[in-house]
């Protein structure tokens, strides 16, 4: 790993809350090996799988071998028959209890075993419930299934045709695979810029379909209590007051009867944020059996049946100048969201926030469409590690301003650079209503030129094409929109985004934080012990963070979309603040001075004029759970709760520079280096921010160069192992070449804005305009597998992959 550790900060306005260097930072912001990492690195974990309760049995999916296909009958008397079977649950079973069909995260509905018919291939048919997961396993193939096999739709073009089948014969009155229409920006004001424009690009391109892929794969353990009629939920979950809700609607079991627990997860990405037909066939057959259920799926049920992303087919269009600015952009969109609109995004924004396709530049105008669809495939639209669409918006507006460098013959970072807006913009307002809160681009762009040797990249990459070398240099410069909570913007299940956080801190002075967002490897137990540590002065060592338990934590919408830190990392905040400000009041009796006559530093308030004469927090929380005669209206202890309703998303940016070799002879890409340059407003660890980088642009290199889920014309999923979903190795990619700026959120109580998704979202393209440089051609979509790239290098239109 290479890691620029120089950094410029730049102030958005003296209001807002800046970040200090960390040697600095003592107690709070700066590096600190994560709190977590002991347990995982002497596999200590505790995951899904290694809940073991008394009387446990196995559960197992019988899934469709088509993609579209009614069912005629179902003979399960042989599975029944097995002597270690003890439950088998199909749709008709479901539907007798009034659960064969569940809400998903967008409010549409799914099918949790089939009843009618299935919808795509790998869809859950009947559950098989046995003494262990081998007997679960052997007796699902004994289940005999008679299908008739209908038409299925695989293209998302072809799904409005007229003949096309319906998919949802199930939603009385549907003619038709049409889920919504949605638009943003102003269409008049648009075509206006267009007419006037001297120059119009315009650019067809697929964001193909992707799976998060993580290593530990979807599961449950339900335990139902036929005493208390209490139903505790082990799962791999990354929202699990969300879950808790949806559980409830399912199930028709009281809230306050169901807990979730979620324990350490083996990553997410967004693979865990909805609900599953294996959880709810555990639920059931728990209930069924009066015992505990496991289910955890195989590697190729979840590369086939879960949560899927992308999958946009984008037609974008971008008007300029002859001498280069910007005056506008279109997109027109088709969205496949599989056989179940499954999609975690707001409600009110069924294609996410693709408002953001405007990027980062001073434009006039704008305009999008985008509508979804329904298709023979798994349930699509998750948030993989995307913020809700906002990596194809990036995507599409990062590749029409390097087409549009192409067609007027501009070096591409030079032409990002004349229209990228300049820092007396923000507060800015796009085109499409969002309005971004803080940033400094150009010195971030030019920082990353820097750090790149930009000029001599473009001197090295003439004498290369002279030798017959293809070299390719890609420029990207993205805004990220995350910290899904502000409810102006944002509700999931009508409930909102605010997140709740409860603070204690005990007689001794060791606090424990209580929060409702889920960690899946970000760090939360460091971080968020950071920032408490930070507002009160307890070292970070001393303060707990307890997570994952529905019974132990306030309500909220858990973690997705880059939100930890940008809403319930304010949330820690403002409860510190509160337990601080409570702390001042204690404080003045203890030392018999008005609380308004007290400063405070970092752990002690004392008096103002005298430094000598103070109160650690540590004195203060042994007080406060003490005999000591409280000011009127104080109450005992030192506590606090808060809820945190953002008045705003947040919005990160970043400028990054790849640069790819390319085997004329093969197609072979090599990514040789790749620089980022981040902004995410204050950072509390620069260690886990530079994981988090790390990661995430892994991820962007895996989908530009070989992540594809791939169906035949049938509907088969050509993609259901690791042999053919292909992720990056340390082979595939470079060492990260990092540098950072600051420009701090001034709504935001830290100032903090999100880092988890940024560099998934800035990497495609930046790697995708790298190769069309290297290879001289204007387009070729992802992944860019060396056949493809051959063929587009060879004249070649529809590269096979």
């Amino acid at each position: 790993m290479t890691t620029v550790e120089h950094a410029e900060h730049v102030d958005v306005e003296e209001s807002a809350p800046t970040a200090a260097p960390p040697e600095e930072r003592p107690i709070g912001y700066g590096r600190l090996k994560r709190k977590e990492d002991p347990r995982f690195v002497r596999g200590k974990g505790n995951y899904v799988d290694d809940v073991l309760l008394p009387g446990m049995l196995h559960g197992a999916v019988l899934r469709s071998p088509f993609a579209h296909a009614r069912i005629v009958s179902i003979d399960t008397s042989a599975a029944e028959a097995h002597p270690k079977v003890k439950a088998v649950i199909t749709g008709k079973t479901l539907e007798g209890l009034g659960l064969a069909w569940m809400p998903t995260l967008s409010m549409d509905t799914q099918a949790v075993l089939a009843t009618d018919k299935v919808r795509f291939q790998g869809q859950e048919v009947a559950f098989v419930v046995a003494e262990d997961h081998y007997a679960a396993r052997d007796a699902v193939e004994l289940i005999d299934i008679e299908y008739e096999p209908l038409p299925a739709v695989i293209d998302a073009r072809r799904a409005m045709d007229a003949d096309a089948p319906v998919i949802r014969d199930d939603k009385e009155g549907r003619t038709d695979n049409h889920i919504f229409d949605w638009e943003a920006g102003d269409p008049e004001a648009a075509n206006a810029v267009f007419e006037r424009a001297d120059v119009v690009v315009r650019q067809e391109m697929l964001y193909p379909r992707v799976h998060p892929a993580p290593l530990e794969t979807c599961g449950c353990v339900a335990s139902m209590d036929p005493v208390e009629g209490k139903l505790t939920l082990w799962e791999t979950c990354q929202a699990p007051h969300a879950h808790r809700t949806l559980v409830a609607m399912v199930a028709g079991i009281p809230e306050q009867k169901i807990r979730i627990v979620a324990p350490d997860i083996g990553g997410g990405f967004g693979n865990k944020v909805g609900i599953y037909p294996g959880y709810v066939c555990a639920v059931v057959g728990s209930i069924v059996t009066g015992k505990p259920v496991k289910w955890m799926e195989d590697r190729s049920e979840n590369l086939m049946s879960t949560s899927f992303a992308r999958d946009y087919h984008m037609t974008g269009e971008i008007a300029a100048t002859r001498d280069g600015k910007i005056l506008g952009i279109r997109a027109d969109v088709l969205a496949d969201h599989g056989a179940f609109n499954g999609t975690a995004q707001p409600t009110k924004y069924p294609a996410g926030f693709f408002h953001i396709f405007t990027g980062s530049y001073d434009i006039e105008a704008a305009h999008c469409k985008v509508t979804g669809v329904y298709t023979n495939k798994a349930p699509g639209g998750v948030a993989y590690a995307c913020s809700f669409r906002v990596t194809e918006a990036v995507y599409l507006v990062e590749r029409m301003v390097d087409c549009l460098a192409n067609e007027l013959g501009r070096d591409p970072a030079e032409l990002r650079m004349q229209n990228l807006l300049r820092p007396e913009q923000f507060p800015y307002e796009n085109k499409t209503g969002w309005t971004y809160d803080s940033g400094d681009y150009p010195t971030t762009l030019r920082k990353a030129m820097d750090i790149a040797g930009y000029e001599q990249l473009r001197e090295e990459q003439r004498r290369r094409r002279a030798e017959g070398k293809p070299m390719g240099i890609g420029v990207s410069f993205f805004t990220e929109v995350v910290g899904a909570g502000a409810r102006k913007h944002f509700d999931i299940l009508g409930l909102g985004m605010a997140d709740g956080c409860e603070l204690r801190v005990h007689p001794t002075g060791k606090a424990v934080v209580r929060l409702s967002v889920q960690t899946q490897g970000q760090g939360h137990e460091t971080t968020f012990a950071q920032i408490v540590a930070e507002e009160l002065g307890i070292p970070p060592e001393d303060i707990q963070v307890v997570h994952g338990d529905t019974d132990q934590t306030p309500f909220g919408l858990g973690t997705y979309g880059s939100r930890s830190t940008p809403v319930s990392g304010a949330a820690a905040a403002v409860v510190a603040r509160k337990v601080r400000d409570k702390a001042r009041l204690i404080a003045g009796a203890m030392l018999e001075v008005s609380p308004d006559d007290l400063d405070w530093e970092k752990g002690r308030w004392f008096v103002r004029g005298d430094p000598s004469a103070g109160k650690s927090i540590q004195e203060i929380a042994l007080a406060a759970h003490g005999t000591l005669e409280l000011p009127e209206g104080v109450e005992g202890h030192l506590e606090a709760t808060t809820v945190y309703n953002p008045p705003n998303l947040t919005f990160p940016y970043g400028a990054y520079i790849c640069v790819v070799d390319v085997d004329p002879g093969t197609g072979v890409v090599k990514v040789r280096r790749f620089i980022a340059v981040d902004d995410c407003g204050t950072r509390i660890n620069p260690m886990i921010i530079e994981g988090q980088v790390h990661g995430g642009l892994a991820d962007g290199v895996g989908m530009a160069l070989m992540q594809l889920i791939g169906f035949d014309e049938d509907g088969n999923c050509l993609s259901g192992s690791f042999m053919d979903y292909l992720l990056p190795t340390a082979l595939e990619v470079p060492d990260w070449e990092l540098g950072y700026t600051v420009t701090p959120s001034p709504h935001h109580p830290i100032g903090a804005k999100g880092i988890g998704e940024s560099a998934t979202v800035g990497s495609p393209p930046a790697v995708v305009n790298a190769v069309m440089d290297a290879i001289g051609v204007r387009h070729a979509d992802m992944p860019l597998t060396p056949s493809r790239v051959w063929h587009a290098m060879h004249g070649g239109v529809g590269a096979p992959q």
